[in-house]
């Protein structure tokens, strides 16, 4: 009698083993949603990043872009902003 409660207990906890592996939280179709989820976040955070250091360089011409125009416009056509006094020096 006790020699056929073994067996049985065994082949029950394997029963519900392997239940949890396909139906489980950790489930072999769970676990491959995950990883395809995973996969289409990462080639969204790739094209963010793309999206993003175009942006920064866009950013970073655009300020350089008009430091250089302001530059220009003081020294070639004798511009002021407003609230400044402009002196000019002869030599």
């Amino acid at each position: 009698m006790r020699y056929r409660l073994v067996p049985a207990a065994l082949i029950t906890l394997l029963v519900i083993l392997h239940g949890q592996l396909w139906f489980g939280r950790g489930s072999v179709p769970n676990v491959a949603r995950l990883q395809q989820q995973l996969e289409s976040q990462k080639r969204s955070n790739a094209q963010a990043a793309l999206t993003n250091e175009r942006l920064d360089a866009e950013i970073h011409d655009l300020q350089e872009g008009l430091e250089i125009v302001e530059e220009r416009a003081r020294s070639e056509l004798g511009m002021v902003k407003a609230n400044e006094i402009y002196i000019q020096i002869a030599r």
